[in-house]
């Protein structure tokens, strides 16, 4: 049965009907006001009026004479040749005073009365409907509310795979689809069928957006991007026309790809509470009802994206739905460097840039993150009046992006400025005299505008995957080791380690908790983990009694580590002298600067 496209009626269609509303109104309504107009009545009529004296008011003009009587009822009669007529009329005691102001014709009136303020409330209400159609990307709360998405069509500089760096993994498992729009002839013939749906997953700024844009692109298809909080409206049933009108808008289009961003918007699980978003709700019973409707044939492809997968409805995620989920992740160090590289691509660069330094630098930063660190390294070379890009310029803007710009008005007494040299000094050494520690980078006691008065970067040589119980420990050392400084050195404590104390307690936490790292606890997960690609969640799920314990073993984790870094500076007690002199000189120091002269001690 084939399907009969509705075609969709113009605005101006209902402005006609609406005129001709009007104009059969003003049929009916003329009558009524005919009859409360001026009267017309002969000459003969108006002198037994005189004489009677039921006359009140009376103005002579050249062509006629107007006249009201004494109820206030208007009349009209022509002028005839009459030089006692003044006579007459001061003896029927008839004011002349008054002027009477004759009354627009009863068309003018009405005109006047109901056509122009419907013009002008017609006028207000199709500026406002362009506002909002322009605001919501052509959602129109006037004349059915149709969902005028915007639609991409392939273009010779659109997006494609070669654009996406560092997600090999998401690119291959994306091709399939792209080769079923060019070639569905091939699974058709084995009976083979495409997913109808195919759910992104991933971080924030991990270019599941770019992804999707690509596939189309690769496919030479029409693309249909919109937001799942664009189809939430204020009115219930809203949503729902709105998810109706896009997929006909779809079919009609095909073959083509919608893409769904932030789908957790409208896709969240259901709930039988009865306070629960009815209009969410609605939206998403008809996005299901219409991906059941697909046929094989329709050659659209519904590509999501989502950083909450865990929030979504199962109904949604069964097969026969999203029934394919692509992670896309954060990217590896050869990711990473890809991404580096494809940004740089319209950079001018120097000869001394070396991308894998940077990638190392980086890790843990998404692809939107690298992407701001090479417009920020290109940024600071125009401010510096530089024709490229050097290798300081992008470590200055990995800096930025973990610690803020530098605070040029923030000075700190010799005091100050000492006891920050002390504790950064103490967090490098207590990291490279143990093993498994990153090696430190870099060193600066220069103040940040994140708060941060100084910092020690640790890089690894490669990414690393899974952590040892030494390793964790090693760290929590390495966090404590500031502290540990200022107390070996000065014999008192400062607020400068209040970001450290809190990182080694949520890693010790979570040994405990979580890795089971702990001889009481085993293998028990004593801690769960919720939204993990938007920072993680945690809750714990133990007994109060339970609770307490784990916090006496936290504490105890911390300060034995606590103990550990503060035996290694009292027992490298000259090094740490030296490079927190040097430091404090310097201000900011390389690693190889550390290790030089960490290798003039035996250590």
């Amino acid at each position: 049965m084939k399907e009969v496209k509705e075609k969709k009626k113009p605005i101006l269609f209902y402005y006609i009907v609406a005129l001709a509303v009007i104009f059969i109104f003003n049929a009916i309504a003329r009558p009524y006001y005919d009859s409360q107009s001026v009267k017309q009545v002969d000459y003969g009529t108006f002198m037994n009026m005189t004489e009677d004296e039921q006359i009140a008011d009376v103005q002579i003009e050249e062509n006629q004479i107007l006249f009201k009587d004494k109820d206030g009822k208007e009349y009209r009669t022509g002028v005839v040749n009459d030089p006692q007529l003044t006579e007459r009329l001061h003896k029927a005691k008839v004011s002349f005073n008054e002027v009477i102001k004759e009354k627009d014709s009863p068309f003018t009136d009405f005109l006047i009365a109901w056509i122009l303020p419907i013009l002008i409330f017609f006028g207000i209400g199709h500026y406002f409907n362009r506002r909002l159609m322009n605001r919501g990307g052509g959602n129109s709360l006037m004349f059915g509310a149709k969902n005028q998405v915007k639609v991409y069509v392939p273009s010779a500089n659109g997006i494609h795979f070669d654009d996406v760096a560092g997600e090999d993994e998401a690119k291959e498992n994306l091709s399939e689809i792209v080769d079923f729009l060019h070639h569905p002839d091939k699974y058709a013939k084995i009976g083979a069928k495409m997913p109808k749906g195919v759910l992104l997953v991933g971080p924030p700024g991990t270019g599941k957006t770019m992804l999707a844009k690509a596939v189309a692109g690769e496919a030479g298809v029409p693309f249909f991007p919109i937001a799942g909080s664009e189809f939430v409206e204020m009115f219930v049933g809203m949503g729902a026309s709105k998810v109706r009108d896009l997929f006909q808008q779809a079919k009609q289009k095909a073959p083509c790809i919608i893409f769904i961003d932030e789908i957790d918007a409208i896709g969240q699980k259901r709930t039988g509470n009865a306070m629960g978003n009815s209009e969410r709700e609605q939206t998403l019973n008809q996005l299901l009802t219409e991906m059941d409707g697909f046929n094989a044939d329709d050659n659209v492809v519904i590509l999501a994206a989502t950083n909450r997968p865990e929030s979504l409805d199962p109904a949604l995620l069964r097969p026969g739905r999203f029934d394919r989920r692509v992670p896309v992740e954060l990217p590896d160090l050869a990711g990473r460097e890809a991404i580096l590289k494809a940004h740089a691509k319209k950079v001018v660069l120097g000869d001394d840039v070396d991308f894998h330094t940077i990638a190392r630098m980086a890790a843990g930063a998404s692809g939107a993150e690298l992407a701001n660190i090479v417009n920020e390294a290109a940024l600071r070379a125009v401010r510096d009046h530089r024709d490229a890009v050097s290798q300081a310029d992008l470590e200055e803007s990995i800096e930025v992006v973990i610690a803020g710009y530098q605070k040029k008005n923030a000075i700190l007494s010799d005091d100050e400025k000492r006891t920050v040299a002390y504790h950064e000094i103490g967090h490098a050494l207590v990291a490279a005299l143990q093993t498994h520690s990153a090696p430190v980078q870099k060193i600066t006691i220069i103040p940040r505008t994140s708060g941060a008065l100084g910092y020690t970067m640790q890089v690894d040589q490669q990414d690393k995957y899974i952590l040892s119980r030494e390793e964790l420990e090693n760290k929590i050392a390495t966090l404590t080791g500031g502290r540990a400084a200022e107390e070996v050195v000065f014999n008192q404590v400062t607020t400068g380690a209040s970001n450290d104390i809190e990182q080694a307690t949520k890693l010790a936490r979570a040994m405990i908790t979580r890795y089971g790292m702990t001889d009481e606890f085993d293998m028990v997960a004593m801690e769960t983990v919720t939204n993990k690609y938007l920072g993680g969640d945690t809750s714990l799920a133990c007994a109060p009694e339970t609770q307490k314990y784990i916090d006496a073993k936290v504490v105890s984790v911390v300060k034995e580590q606590h103990a550990k870094a503060k035996k290694i500076l009292e027992d490298h007690r000259p090094a740490l002298d030296a490079l927190a002199k040097y430091l404090y000189e310097k201000e900011t120091i390389t690693g190889k600067e550390f290790m030089d002269i960490l290798g003039k001690y035996k250590v």
